[in-house]
């Protein structure tokens, strides 16, 4: 009883112990981080925007880090695939996940997700947001939006449309024009964006709303036509390729990128991977490079981004509806 009494006094003391030095864990955490490779999960295949800026964010934190940033391309299910291996990942930083717009649409589409977008991850920071670009094979009649919409309503041929999956930024793009335009178009989903340029360039559809990032970069090689941006306005960069607005008033998608990491990352590391992204976003260089493809850098609070994506996520429910689009 005497032994068992001197321990019941000592708990308590020990219990006080543990407590004060486990808040300090996660500091000294942050102070050795990265402690090895850092696993950036993108939810697209190689080529295209997400793949792009992933590479970009990548190359920049290997340097900041001085530990090899990895990005791990997780091109299926519409990112589903990426975010569950996120979800599932240990909080201490060393996985990221490379988080687009797709990420919220998918709340709208699938009717069992395997996750709730927000509240099941820790947001770090927006780093993009820009429109999209309407592109055609250089083959295609089409020379502007003017002329592109009334080919859409007069061709008799068979119209196909498509896109990097289903409910993918293309894809609501697309349906939002036929709503807007009168057409009708059957759409044709890919299993991202590079295996949809491939099937855009070798002609197995017309039209392709795709990221500003990777489809300016065809475009200057020659090997796709801009057509119109979804933006409201014309780009500075671009002043030439005019707003589908234009033609069809009101008509706008605008996508976004950025990083989150999975849930109940401590506060020590979302501080040191937020400053991590940040010094890429407001380098003069990146703002540079997203302007010249018809994009804003764009650097957000963790609090802020959190409830950019709730809203987002209740705008796309909406769009979804009024288009038809079947939830999965």
């Amino acid at each position: 009883m005497n032994i068992l009494s001197g321990y019941r006094k000592k708990l308590p003391l020990l219990v006080v112990a543990l407590g004060l030095a486990n808040p300090m864990a996660p500091a000294q955490a942050a102070d050795n981080y990265p402690s090895r490779s850092v696993r950036l999960i993108t939810p697209a295949n190689p080529g295209g925007t997400t793949d792009f800026l992933a590479r970009l964010l990548a190359v920049h934190l290997t340097k900041a880090w001085g530990q090899s940033a990895i990005v791990d391309n997780r091109g299926s299910a519409s990112g589903v695939n990426g975010a569950e291996i996120t979800m599932n990942s240990a909080p201490d930083g060393h996985t990221l996940f490379m988080v687009y717009h797709q990420h919220t649409v998918n709340a709208a589409l699938i009717a069992k997700l395997p996750y709730h977008p927000v509240n099941d991850f820790t947001p770090i920071t927006q780093m993009t947001e820009g429109g999209l670009l309407l592109v055609v094979n250089p083959s295609h009649p089409s020379r502007n939006a003017k002329d592109f919409v009334q080919w859409a309503r007069t061709t008799r041929d068979q119209i196909n449309i498509g896109s990097a999956g289903i409910g993918s930024g293309g894809h609501l793009a697309g349906e939002l024009f036929k709503l807007m335009s009168g057409t009708t178009a059957q759409h044709i989903p890919y299993k991202g964006t590079g295996p949809a340029i491939i099937g855009l360039l070798g002609g197995e559809y017309h039209y392709n709303f795709m990221g500003l990032t990777g489809a300016f970069g065809q475009v200057r090689a020659g090997k796709l036509r801009a057509i119109a941006v979804s933006t409201s306005k014309r780009l500075p960069t671009a002043p030439d390729v005019p707003a589908m607005s234009e033609v069809l008033p009101g008509f706008e998608v605008v996508g976004w990128y950025g990083v989150m990491a999975p849930a109940k990352l401590p506060k020590p590391l979302v501080t040191k991977i937020h400053a991590g992204v940040l010094s890429l976003v407001k380098s003069p260089e990146f703002v540079k490079t997203m302007r010249n493809n018809g994009s804003e850098a764009v650097s957000s609070t963790p609090e802020a981004f959190r409830q950019f994506m709730l809203d987002d996520m209740k705008k796309w429910e909406d769009v979804v509806k009024r288009a038809g689009i079947k939830a999965r």
